[in-house]
C-alpha cells in the first residue's frame, strides 16, 4: 500500500465513520482515530510521510471555516466572557501548570520547552469538540461555549508554542516581547481577515455562478491563513475573521441555490478532511511509540502524569469560572450562554478533547536549535503530547455519550420550539407586510389576494404548525396533505420524465450538453 492508497482508506473510513457511528452512538472522529490506530499496526501499511509544517495549513482553515459557517459574530460577542476564560485564560493556566510539571518530572527538560509542551496539550480541539458535542443533542448553549473555546484557544496556544519553541532555538527569551508578538500577531491576523473578507465580498458579485462562489470559498480560508503566518500573524485567528465576514455580509437571502449547494458542498469537505485529520492522529501514534521502546514504564509515568494535570487543570478552573460567569450574568440584562447546572459543567468538562491542532504542534517540534545541537528532549515531547492526545480523545470521546445519557443532559426542546415558533410569526408577519405593499400598487383580483393572504400564513404554519389556531390548524393540515399528493404525482411525473431524457443520452447523435442542461432544467424543477 502506498501514499495515495492510504489517503483513499482514510476518505472511505470518513464517509463510513459517519453512519456507523449514528448506529453505534459513538462520534466519528474517535471512530477514525482508532481506524488510523488499526492502519498502523501491520506493516504493510506506509508510515506518514507529512511535512510537519504541512499539516496545520492542509486541514485546519477548512474544518475552522466550516465550523464558523454553524455560528455568527454576536453569538460569539454574547458570548465574550465564557470564551475568554475558557479559551485565554485556561490555556494560560493549563500551558504553566504542565510546564510546572514536566519541568520537575522530566530529568533535564529546559523550562522553555516544558512551556512548548504545555501549550501543544493546552487547547482542546475545536473540530473533535464540535463533532463530538453536536451528534449528542446536548443543550445549545453549551455547543455554543465549546465551538468558541475550540475556535479561539489555538490562537493562543500556538503564539505561546511559537514563543517557547523560538526560546529554546535561540536560547534567549523575553516576556515583554513575547507579550508584543501576542498582541501584534492578533492585529496583523484580524486586519488580513478583515480585508481579504472585503475583496470576497465585492468578487462574490462579480462572479455571480453558484459553482464559481463555492470555489471562492474553498480558497479564502487557505488564502488568508497564509497570508497571516506570511506577515507573522496568527492564521487561525485570520481564518475565524474572514468566515465570520463573509457569513455576515456575503449571503443573499434570496439566493437559494448557491445556499443549498454551499450546505452541501461545505458539509461534504468537513466530513471528508475531519476523517483524514483523526485518522492521521491514529497513524501518527506509530511513530510516537517508537521513541518509547526500552523506556515504556518511565515515559508513559510522564504521560499519564501530564494527562491528570490537563484533566484535573480543566475542571478545577470550569467549577469556579462557572460560578463567576453565573453570578455577573445575573446583573446583566442580555442573554448569555452558561451551563447551568452542575451536570453541565461536567460535561463541559469531559468535553475537553485534544485532536488536531496537538498533533501538528508536536510534529512540528523542531530537530535542531540555532546551534546545531538536538532539540532537548523532543522525543518526549512527542510522545507525551501523543499520550494526552489519545487519552483525552480516545477515552473521553468514547465515554462522552455514556456521561451525558447518566447525567441527563439534553437540548431544551421547548426553548428550541418556542424560538421556532417566534421565528415562524415573524416570516409570516413579514409575508402579509409585502402582500399589503403589493396591493397599494397593484390591483389585485379579491380571490387573488386573499389566496395570497393564506400563503402568507402557511408560510408561518409550515415552519410551526403551532402557531396556528386549531380549525386553521386542521385547514392547513387539509392543504398539506392535498399538496403532499400533488408533490407525489408531480415527483413522479419528473422521475418519468428524467429516466426518458437520460435513456436520451445514449441514443446516437444525441449531444451529451443539451441532455445535461434539460435534465438540470427538471432537477431545478424538482426542488420546488
Amino acid at each position: 500500500m502506498d501514499q495515495l492508497a492510504l489517503l483513499f482508506v482514510l476518505l472511505l473510513g470518513a464517509v463510513v465513520s459517519v453512519p456507523v457511528g449514528d448506529r453505534l452512538g459513538l462520534p466519528a472522529p474517535v471512530l477514525m482515530t482508532l481506524l488510523g490506530i488499526a492502519l498502523a499496526v501491520p506493516d504493510f501499511v506506509p508510515n506518514v510521510d507529512i511535512p510537519p509544517d504541512l499539516i496545520l495549513p492542509a486541514l485546519l482553515p477548512p474544518l475552522l471555516y466550516a465550523a464558523v459557517r454553524r455560528t455568527s459574530w454576536r453569538q460569539f460577542a454574547a458570548n465574550k466572557r465564557p470564551i475568554f476564560l475558557l479559551a485565554v485564560a485556561l490555556v494560560f493556566v493549563t500551558t504553566v501548570c504542565v510546564a510546572a510539571v514536566a519541568n520537575t518530572i522530566v530529568p533535564g527538560l529546559p523550562i522553555a520547552a516544558a512551556v512548548a509542551l504545555g501549550a501543544l496539550v493546552a487547547p482542546p480541539d475545536p473540530v473533535a469538540a464540535t463533532a463530538v458535542a453536536g451528534q449528542l443533542g446536548l443543550p445549545r448553549r453549551l455547543v455554543s461555549i465549546l465551538e468558541g473555546e475550540g475556535l479561539f484557544n489555538d490562537i493562543t496556544a500556538i503564539v505561546l508554542y511559537h514563543v517557547a519553541i523560538a526560546a529554546v532555538v535561540s536560547g534567549t527569551f523575553s516576556p515583554w516581547r513575547a507579550g508584543l508578538d501576542l498582541v501584534l500577531s492578533a492585529v496583523v491576523a484580524v486586519a488580513v481577515g478583515l480585508l481579504l473578507g472585503w475583496g470576497t465580498n465585492k468578487l462574490m458579485d462579480l462572479l455571480d455562478d453558484p459553482t464559481l462562489q463555492i470555489g471562492l470559498t474553498l480558497l479564502v480560508p487557505y488564502a488568508s491563513y497564509v497570508l497571516a503566518e506570511e506577515l507573522h500573524g496568527s492564521g487561525v485567528l485570520a481564518v475565524l475573521t474572514i468566515a465570520l465576514f463573509i457569513a455576515e455580509y456575503a449571503s443573499d437571502a434570496d439566493d437559494v441555490m448557491a445556499r443549498f449547494a454551499g450546505h452541501t458542498f461545505w458539509d461534504i469537505v468537513d466530513t471528508l478532511v475531519t476523517g483524514v485529520a483523526f485518522g492521521l492522529i491514529g497513524l501518527e501514534l506509530h511513530n510516537a511509540i517508537r521513541t518509547a521502546v526500552g523506556r515504556w514504564g518511565e515515559m508513559l509515568g510522564w504521560a499519564a502524569a501530564v494527562v491528570g494535570v490537563v484533566v484535573l487543570v480543566r475542571l478545577v478552573w470550569l467549577l469556579p469560572a462557572t460560578w463567576l460567569t453565573k453570578r455577573l450574568h445575573a446583573k446583566r440584562d442580555y442573554d448569555e450562554d452558561i451551563p447551568t447546572s452542575w451536570r453541565e459543567t461536567v460535561v463541559m468538562w469531559w468535553a475537553g478533547m485534544r485532536g488536531v491542532a496537538s498533533v501538528a504542534l508536536a510534529l512540528a517540534v523542531p530537530l535542531k536549535t540555532e546551534d546545531g545541537s538536538p532539540f532537548p528532549d523532543r522525543d518526549e515531547i512527542v510522545f507525551v503530547a501523543f499520550g494526552v492526545i489519545m487519552a483525552t480523545l480516545v477515552l473521553q470521546g468514547l465515554t462522552l455519550p455514556w456521561l451525558v445519557k447518566r447525567l441527563g443532559v439534553r437540548a431544551d426542546t421547548d426553548l428550541e420550539k418556542e424560538f421556532e415558533r417566534e421565528l415562524a410569526v415573524r416570516a409570516a408577519k413579514a409575508a402579509k407586510r409585502r402582500l399589503r405593499e403589493i396591493e397599494e400598487v397593484e390591483d389585485l383580483p379579491e380571490e387573488l389576494s386573499e389566496q395570497m393572504l393564506r400563503r402568507a400564513f402557511d408560510i408561518g404554519v409550515r415552519i410551526s404548525p403551532e402557531m396556528g389556531e386549531e380549525e386553521r390548524r386542521e385547514a392547513h393540515e387539509q392543504r398539506v396533505r392535498r399538496l403532499k399528493r400533488v408533490r407525489r404525482i408531480q415527483a413522479e411525473l419528473l422521475s418519468a420524465a428524467r429516466h426518458e431524457v437520460l435513456a436520451a443520452r445514449n441514443e446516437p447523435g444525441a449531444d451529451p450538453e443539451i441532455v445535461d442542461r434539460v435534465l438540470r432544467h427538471l432537477d431545478v424543477r424538482s426542488l420546488r
